[in-house]
């Protein structure tokens, strides 16, 4: 077997090449996570936005979303699940560097 090159140890350095060359962010989110967010945000206020409709504005399966993108996302507190929808969090606006709207009296 032949090797690239190295002694075979991933430093800290490494590690984060490679998770800047899959598109991976040091909060661990993807593109896709990303694109939800935002999605979320820019098209709807930050929600309430259901399932459904965040599916169909970002190209994904519903069951998709739910199963693999949504549960990260909560449990960072990204995102939050209420009756009425999928709501980002102010804490996900900072990570994306959108400013946080301030609530209107």
């Amino acid at each position: 077997m032949r090797r690239c090159g190295g002694d075979g140890t991933i430093t800290l350095e490494t590690a984060r090449d490679a998770l800047e060359m899959i598109q991976v962010d040091s909060m661990g989110l993807d593109h896709i996570d990303h694109k939800m967010l935002d999605s979320i945000i820019r098209n709807f206020r930050g929600g309430p936005v259901g399932l459904e409709t965040i599916a169909a504005t970002i190209g994904e399966e519903s069951q998709t979303i739910e199963d693999v993108y949504e549960p990260y996302l909560l449990q960072i507190g990204f995102l939050q699940r209420t009756p009425r929808g999928r709501m980002v969090t102010e804490q996900a606006y900072r990570h994306m560097g959108i400013p946080y709207p301030k609530k209107q009296d």
